[in-house]
């Protein structure tokens, strides 16, 4: 290759990645303006709870959680005596969460 040959190539690949890295940041920064944006609409429309009310949800979703575990230990439940425990279990989790409700 000639002298003249590379640095023409040389030329065109260097217009062509600062070409690319201009794009690249033009899209990055409308990207972080969005999310920036977003994060604002979230924060002002977040809702605070008050100790009270996050305790009560807090219950509330380790009650759904214990429910789910017994329900799916139901499904593969053979034993009799066991299957009654976890119907029983299962029940009183149901009265908790109703209490809470």
């Amino acid at each position: 290759m000639t002298n003249s040959v590379y640095a023409s190539l040389t030329a065109i690949l260097c217009l062509i990645d600062g070409y690319n890295r201009l794009m690249a940041r033009g899209w990055e920064s409308k990207s972080v303006e969005e999310q920036q944006a977003a994060a604002n609409t979230q924060t002002e429309a977040k809702q605070w709870l008050t100790q009270e009310e996050a305790a009560r949800k807090q219950r509330e979703l380790t009650i759904n959680l214990s429910r789910q575990r017994v329900l799916q230990q139901l499904k593969s439940v053979q034993n009799p005596h066991h299957r009654q425990m976890l119907e029983s279990a299962l029940s009183e989790l149901d009265a908790r969460l109703a209490r809470l409700g």
